[in-house]
């Protein structure tokens, strides 16, 4: 199965969700883009490697890189890139689980450790929804 999740920068959430996947999922094989990528976050990076996956490989990518058609699911992480979401040629079916955007939360951390919080709550959340594949994609697409 493969599985690409979309976010806007392809910074934080999306490459997550990717790095999560191919921690946890040997089954599947994660891709993550975004509809406008813009470098990797390191506040994403270090949660990340906090729990055991490294993610310093990783680059953000734009979703017209990716070959779209090959794909079984797109997973949207954020709502903007669900409500620019393109069109995928092939089978792909989409879903929409969206996730609080740690970047914007950080902004009004009074602190690097506070902000890092929420980082910290949104990896986890995203760790959980990972733990739930395949079945609760499956699960959708024939819902």
């Amino acid at each position: 199965m493969k599985v690409l999740f979309l976010c806007t920068g392809n910074s934080c959430r999306s490459q997550m969700a990717e790095g999560w996947t191919r921690h946890l999922k040997k089954d599947i094989e994660p891709f993550s883009a975004g509809t406008r990528p813009h470098g990797m976050d390191p506040r994403a990076l270090q949660v990340m490697a906090e729990e055991g996956v490294d993610m310093s490989s990783h680059s953000s990518k734009h979703v017209d890189d990716l070959d779209a058609e090959s794909l079984d699911f797109v997973v949207t992480v954020c709502a903007s890139a669900h409500e620019s979401c393109p069109v995928f040629n092939g089978n792909a079916t989409v879903v929409h689980v969206g996730f609080d955007d740690p970047p914007a939360l950080a902004r009004a951390a009074g602190s690097d450790e506070d902000a890092l919080e929420h980082y910290r709550r949104v990896r986890d959340q995203i760790r959980d929804f990972v733990l739930t594949l395949p079945e609760s994609l499956t699960a959708r697409k024939s819902g």
